[in-house]
């Protein structure tokens, strides 16, 4: 709240403000990327990624479906293809061992997304993208404070993604960043940030005036977003802490469950350092999960099901196209639950939701 009161007292309340710049520098210092920039949502920034790519109609971009809608319209919205592949079983994240038969002449870009906070596997990802001369784009919404391999994601690519809005780890209500790893794109991406004109290089004085440069829209957010944000990313750290408490809390709950097979866990590779965005788990094949939802809605219990498959939708069938078999995804869709994770959560209520899975025989 005195973040907020000094941008209102200094009366700098659109954006790229003395808040927003604080917590350009905290993201380029705790992430690593070359350049962050905040956006007004994380889809924002998924499009400042497609328009920086120069993705083109016919335009071709691997992804899993296992995810929300902005991933494939920021490329849609370019005349992109988003072709799906299946996502692996254990975190859940786009298959790898897929991804290089699903690559043609016109594939032009590898979008990964770090569900739940979960890195994927980066390296074959990164490898497979320089044989092919394909550019990584994360979807690290979910992966605020996360790591693969020692690396925060979405500092990992040629560009990273994160969202800060009210339901991710850090928040600002909306809000998220576009974070630029290749050094070469950086320019051209506050240009078309700035609603395609060069005005932060006037701002610095390197140029004498501003002018239209190139296409672009008004990605920006208020810089009274951006006070509450850096309060948000100043306690980064207790908040992380305080998640993984709730969140290791479950899944030491929940063992005996997974080992008389009434759902398995969620898997962390070695590899990752996650960041408890949230805790779900599957239920066996067959099960009733409308049943179980119910139970819990009728047990005051706010737990829900995730993402309809993006090419089981309409919009889906309609602008993207399948690679192979997608059967994890659409399994996944049907027997996966999020357990409530928010920061504050009590023992004695994590209890309460452990009971109503474990009351029930599938």
């Amino acid at each position: 709240m005195r973040y907020i009161a000094e941008a209102r007292v200094a009366q700098h309340l659109s954006g790229d403000g003395a808040f927003t710049k604080r917590c350009h520098a905290w993201l380029e210092e705790n992430v690593g990327c070359a350049k962050a920039l905040l956006t007004h949502s994380c889809t924002a920034a998924l499009e400042m990624s497609a328009i920086l790519l120069d993705i083109a109609p016919g335009d071709e971009i691997i992804m899993p479906s296992y995810t929300f809608t902005s991933t494939a319209n920021a490329f849609v919205l370019r005349g992109g293809v988003p072709v799906f592949v299946d996502i692996r079983e254990d975190t859940l994240n786009l298959d790898e061992r897929l991804v290089e038969d699903a690559i043609t002449p016109r594939t032009r870009a590898i979008v990964v997304v770090h569900y739940a906070g979960v890195g994927c596997d980066m390296d074959a990802i990164l490898d497979i993208a320089r044989r092919h001369g394909l550019k990584v784009v994360e979807d690290a919404a979910q992966g605020a404070t996360a790591r693969y391999k020692g690396r925060p994601l979405g500092s990992i690519g040629d560009l990273g993604t994160l969202s800060f809005h009210e339901t991710k780890n850090l928040i600002s209500g909306e809000g998220g960043a576009l974070l630029i790893n290749d050094p070469g794109l950086s320019q051209r991406a506050e240009i078309i940030r700035e609603k395609g004109t060069d005005r932060s290089r006037f701002f610095r004085g390197e140029v004498d005036k501003y002018t239209w440069q190139d296409v672009g829209s008004s990605y920006l957010p208020s810089d009274l977003l951006a006070a509450f944000l850096l309060a948000q990313l100043e306690d980064a750290e207790s908040i992380a802490a305080e998640r993984l408490r709730i969140w290791n809390r479950y899944h030491e709950m929940l063992g005996p469950l997974e080992q008389a097979g009434q759902l398995r866990r969620p898997v962390v590779p070695d590899a990752c350092e996650h960041n408890a965005h949230l805790y779900y788990v599957l239920l066996p094949k067959g099960a009733d999960r409308p049943g179980m939802l119910a139970r819990f809605r009728d047990n005051g219990v706010n737990a829900i099901f995730h993402y309809v498959p993006l090419h089981e939708s309409p919009a889906g069938r309609r602008f993207c196209r399948v690679h192979g078999d997608m059967r994890v995804t659409t399994q996944t869709a049907e027997r996966l639950i999020r357990l409530p994770l928010w920061h504050g959560l009590t023992a004695a209520a994590q209890e309460r939701v452990v009971a109503v899975l474990g009351a029930v025989e599938h």
